[in-house]
């Protein structure tokens, strides 16, 4: 399937078809058993469509179906619920070679709803409700296969207005003195929390923390303590936190981009915060002085391996065993070739050898550690067995075919990998990875596999024995294949938890540990196909060279999304703590190193931003973004388009793909001295 498809395309297998003769093309249609469909988000229902003639005997023509693959799976006669809402699946005759006319067709709606919500759940910052404080609540739905419920509508209610009042967005605020109990119900399904309500006990309030100035994107972390009149510490007191701004430069503007929450303030814009810690009737104040991020360095494009002729895929850069340097790019929509590079001088890239094989793509493109082995996936053989291809790289200037291996479900489409020395984590037609053992890269051997429930696979990466899969809106399913912690093995994977996300787009996932922090974060990217709804939703591109008869083609397609940043130090309580977006582009492969971001960013081009230090809010606003590059080729299959595919970080330069153009080579450079 090609990558930016958004219909999933699929033969309605395990029919049985009952040959009769084709009297006339007109005398044919399409009947679906049922004429309509209705699921629930993670269920299936029959379905089966067959071509019938004017008797209404079934005629033997193979039906193929449409749906939107963010939304439906077809297979096996079933159709799966991915997204509430409603759909239509286009069912269309295969005609036999050298018909003639429109062959048959038909649409065939679907609703996919919920299912019903079993419980949900209440939590709050803090545990007391005093005489005139806030308190704000959360409600959480869940179904009862302990799934939650996207932006649930909650319904609050007070048992005591009189004692406790809450808002339409769970915010409660103490009135009087007295119990009372606070409820949130969605569906009918009801949870409640009860509070004695006292009479506010702190005399005053002060503020610990900040003090001396901060740049842009620095989390600092204040705390609020409450005091009796006679001086004794107040405990879990509720406090709401606020900020005032002073602008840093001579434009007075009403507010800044800044955020605080429980204590946790990051702000966007260098100027003076005066933070406000506010409980009850009593207030603090506490400055903080923010000063310019200042992490801009110029970036030099040192060389290029160009490929103008075709879509340019994914890449991987790597130290061959002979001790040179080399790079390996895949292709897109063309024919199954693979590129080999020596990068040894980035300034000088050199083609080495290409191998074709049976493809239309080759999306995905993956050396070992070691540099012994390397590996092609395949989607759209010829043969539909598809799989992965296994290289011996032993003289990695000009590889040779070790074997292939298409058993075990590979068949349906190989869209992504990752590589260890011994191991190749293979995805299967999206819905599971498979290990492959390749000790022997000769005889490549099943060891095991796994497949998340009701979910489809888009990509997987491993660290530290731990596979983290991106599963659309799944979100990061995180399984222990080797680690140990949770019982899993190479050979038996444990599932350990997954962290959804309200996009529900989960495309690429790179896991890394900040050493200065001692934070695990993940880095999510979403991958959304056009940009509907947004200002700037670009042109109705098909990705094909400008064609001068026609007026078409040339014009490389929108795309949206953007990276979501977890911190995943604790598994078992990941937060959604910052993003990095660029309004106008849609994300896509990433990698992280030495606290720095190399994020593809298609039209965005190349990013290279500073993640340094605790993360928080949008990055993008925080003035960390380092560089940007935006390869634009004149003679590129289309002309000057960037499409920034993939980058890799690799001994002092930085490497990305374009699928316009190839491979490219650049470097950040030190900051120039100022002029005097």
């Amino acid at each position: 399937m090609y990558r930016h498809a958004r219909a999933l395309t699929l033969l309605s297998g395990g029919f049985a078809w009952i040959a009769a003769p084709l009297q006339a093309q007109s005398d044919v249609r399409l009947v679906a058993e049922p004429t309509a469909v209705e699921v629930y988000v993670g269920s299936s229902a029959p379905l089966s469509v067959r071509a019938v003639d004017a008797r209404g005997n079934t005629v033997d023509l193979a039906v193929r179906m449409a749906a939107p693959r963010s939304a439906l799976r077809v297979r096996d006669g079933r159709v799966q619920g991915l997204e509430a809402g409603s759909y239509e699946i286009v069912a269309t005759a295969a005609l036999p070679a050298g018909a003639a006319g429109e062959p048959p067709s038909l649409r065939i709606p679907v609703t996919v709803g919920w299912p019903a919500i079993a419980r949900v759940d209440v939590t709050a910052p803090a545990s007391n409700v005093f005489v005139g404080t806030t308190l704000e609540h959360r409600a959480a739905a869940f179904h009862a296969d302990g799934s939650a419920r996207p932006e649930a509508a909650i319904d609050w209610s007070s048992s005591n207005p009189s004692v406790a009042s809450v808002d339409g967005w769970g915010t409660v605020t103490g009135v009087g003195q007295g119990s009372v109990t606070i409820y949130a119900e969605a569906e009918g399904v009801r949870s409640a929390v009860s509070y004695a309500v006292d009479p506010f006990p702190a005399s005053d309030i002060t503020i610990r923390g900040g003090g001396a100035p901060v740049r842009t994107g620095d989390v600092v972390h204040f705390e609020a303590q409450g005091r009796s009149e006679g001086g004794a510490p107040v405990a879990d007191l509720p406090v709401t936190w606020a900020y005032t701004f002073v602008p840093a430069d001579s434009i007075v503007a009403p507010g800044a981009g800044a955020t605080i929450e429980d204590g946790a303030f990051v702000a966007e814009v260098p100027g003076r915060y005066t933070i406000l810690a506010m409980s009850g009737p009593v207030t603090a104040r506490a400055t903080q002085i923010v000063t310019p991020r200042d992490v801009v360095q110029p970036i030099e494009l040192q060389g290029r391996g160009s490929v103008t002729n075709s879509h340019t895929s994914d890449l991987w850069v790597f130290e061959g065993v002979d001790g040179r340097d080399y790079a390996v790019t895949g292709t897109w929509s063309a024919n199954g070739w693979a590129f080999f590079w020596d990068v040894t001088d980035p300034t000088n890239i050199v083609k080495t050898d290409s191998i074709q094989i049976d493809a239309r793509t080759v999306n995905d493109v993956k050396v070992s550690p070691d540099g012994r082995y390397a590996a092609l996936s395949r989607e759209g053989a010829s043969n539909r067995s598809n799989g992965v291809v296994i290289l011996d790289m032993s003289t990695p200037a000009h590889p040779t075919i070790a074997s292939t291996f298409d058993s075990n479900g590979v068949t349906g489409g190989v869209h992504n990998m990752f590589a260890t020395n011994d191991y190749l984590f293979a995805l299967a037609a999206g819905d599971k990875y498979v290990i492959i053992d390749v000790t022997d890269l000769t005889q490549p051997r099943f060891v095991s596999e796994y497949n998340h429930p009701d979910s489809r696979i888009h990509d997987v990466w491993v660290h530290d024995g731990i596979a983290y899969s991106s599963e659309w809106q799944t979100g990061v399913v995180v399984v222990d294949v080797g680690n140990g912690r949770w019982g899993g093995s190479i050979d038996n994977p444990v599932f350990v938890t997954a962290v959804p996300y309200p996009v529900g787009a989960t495309h690429a996932a790179f896991p890394y540990l900040q050493e200065d922090t001692g934070k695990f974060y993940l880095f999510l990217g979403d991958e959304i196909s056009g940009s509907a709804g947004s200002a700037w939703a670009g042109e109705g591109a098909d990705n094909k060279p400008y064609d001068p008869v026609t007026g078409e083609g040339g014009v490389q397609g929108r795309m949206a999304g953007y990276v979501h940043i977890i911190d995943f130090t604790d598994p078992e309580n990941p937060r959604d703590v910052a993003r990095y977006e660029v309004p106008e582009a849609g994300a896509h492969n990433l990698w992280v190193e030495d606290d720095v971001l190399y994020q593809a960013y298609y039209k965005g081009g190349l990013r290279v931003v500073d993640v340094s230090g605790e993360l928080m809010g949008n990055l993008g606003e925080q003035g960390r973004e380092i560089a940007i590059y935006k390869p634009q080729d004149p003679g590129g299959f289309l002309p000057n388009q960037v499409s920034v595919w993939g980058p890799q970080p690799y001994k002092g330069h930085v490497f990305f793909s374009d699928m316009n153009s190839g491979l490219w080579a650049a470097k950040i450079m030190p900051k120039g001295r100022p002029i005097s």
